[in-house]
């Protein structure tokens, strides 16, 4: 990685800096390649490490570079390809599909967006089912997704009361409900704690927060929270209108 005179250049330094690591990033580094510290390449760019770190999280956030726990900065691999939605009208994560692994589920409130999307008093409890998606061997996604008990009046409270089994079953009293269709909204966010560490991630990293309501019987059935690792998604919307995560190399490099 050479050296490079960022004085005399107009443009932000930071941004400057951020091509230019860029292009370090295709000619000097493999994937998974981890970085010199962030004292190292302040020096060697002659850049204080506040325009440094400014660089690193841009890049970050175009899937460039990943911070690890335990490991520091590395070459992030190209962006996995992950449908975020299937069927308009059909649940996402249905059953059967092993992308979604069931990780618990809880009685809780849910936030106030939340509980005025569902149309419910901020006090009432909800089915709370956490789940972890999964694609080519890592997690790239950790969900909270929002039923209410109206949602399911069927469900047992003595068959699996807790842990993965329980959240399987409100998902399949859930999914008996015809799905009349979804909304769906995508903004840039920054991950929890709890997030963070399911998905390998440092707390505040940026994610892509995918919120989608989901309806039946003239009403809000689910409300789905969906928090995707940033550095390896991309969200496109296909000819359908259904929102997908796509990977292009070409596009990536172009980017």
């Amino acid at each position: 990685m050479g050296t490079t005179q960022l004085e005399s250049v107009q443009e932000p330094k930071y941004w400057h800096l951020k091509t230019v690591l860029s292009e370090a990033l295709d000619s000097d580094f493999a994937v998974g390649e981890v970085l010199p510290n962030e004292r190292e390449l302040a020096s060697r760019f002659g850049v204080a490490r506040a325009t440094l770190r400014q660089a690193l999280e841009q890049l970050e956030l175009e899937g460039r570079l990943q911070r690890r726990r335990g490991v520091g900065t590395t070459v992030a691999p190209p962006r996995v390809g992950v449908a975020v939605a299937g069927a308009r009208h059909g649940w996402a994560g249905g059953e059967p599909d092993e992308a979604w692994q069931p990780v618990e589920c809880a009685t809780a409130t849910a936030p106030g967006p939340v509980a005025a999307m569902l149309d419910i008093d901020a006090a009432e409890p909800v089915h709370v089912v956490r789940r972890i998606r999964v694609a080519h061997g890592q997690a790239v996604a950790a969900e909270l997704l929002y039923v209410p008990t109206s949602s399911v009046p069927e469900l047992s409270a003595i068959e699996a009361p807790s842990g993965p089994a329980r959240a399987r079953s409100v998902l399949r009293e859930l999914h008996r409900h015809a799905l009349d269709g979804q909304d769906r909204s995508v903004e840039l966010g920054s991950a929890r704690a709890d997030d963070a560490k399911e998905l390998d991630r440092l707390p505040g990293a940026p994610v892509l927060v995918v919120t989608t309501r989901y309806l039946a019987d003239a009403g809000t059935a689910a409300v789905s929270v969906a928090t995707y690792r940033a550095d390896t998604c991309r969200l496109t919307f296909g000819d359908s209108g259904d929102l997908e995560i796509s990977h292009d190399e070409q596009e990536r490099k172009a980017s």
